[in-house]
């Protein structure tokens, strides 16, 4: 399968950067074509111009100058998206990939205004990685906002149809390293069967 392997965090030292180490070996080794877009190794600009955001709905030049992130969304069968919830949402880093992706002509089709239409049909799987600083039920007293984007919001551009995935590691910060570990083997077993 083609992934679109989404990756954003800041520090190559990271327990991210040891997961996501994990997932490559596991999904390479499963034969899977494997696009890793790290967004801050890429510099990804994730503002939402005055420019930008005038030309927002004119598909002829809202997709200007992201080209080839968008070609690397519309042939992916598969995205993952691994993160680090921080404020209980996504670095500000992937909110501003979506914010500047996820627009008509890319993810959906606002030609009828009234009758919204998803056109990521492409995507037929997708893959949160996430960990909290905090535990799970103060995540889910602010209603988890990276579960629901991952679960709910993206998986609603393909249609609905794409099955959605979500592997979280709560309250990281006093997480001893046995359950680091263990996590990390879930998800490494996780993505050997994708």
């Amino acid at each position: 399968m083609r992934i679109l392997y989404i990756y954003c965090h800041p520090l190559p030292e990271s327990f991210h950067a040891a997961i996501r180490k994990k997932v490559l070996s596991a999904l390479t080794e499963a034969g899977h074509d494997v696009d890793i877009l790290d967004l801050y190794a890429e510099r990804f600009d994730p503002v939402l111009s005055q420019e930008g955001r005038r030309h927002y709905h004119d598909i002829a030049r809202n997709q200007l100058g992201l080209e080839s992130y968008i070609a690397r969304l519309t042939s992916a069968d598969v995205i993952i998206l691994q993160f680090p919830t921080w404020c209980f949402g996504p670095p500000a880093m992937l909110k501003g990939f979506l914010d500047r992706m996820i627009m008509p002509g890319v993810a959906f089709d606002l030609s009828d205004p009234s009758h919204v239409r998803p056109t990521l049909r492409n995507i037929k799987r997708i893959i949160g990685i996430v960990t909290y600083g905090r535990p799970r039920y103060m995540a889910l007293w602010m209603s988890d906002p990276p579960r629901k984007i991952v679960k709910r919001y993206l998986r609603w551009f393909t249609g609905g149809s794409a099955r959605a995935d979500y592997y979280a590691l709560y309250h990281l910060n006093v997480a001893s390293e046995p359950r680091r570990m263990a996590f990390m083997e879930k998800v490494e077993r996780a993505m050997r069967r994708l």
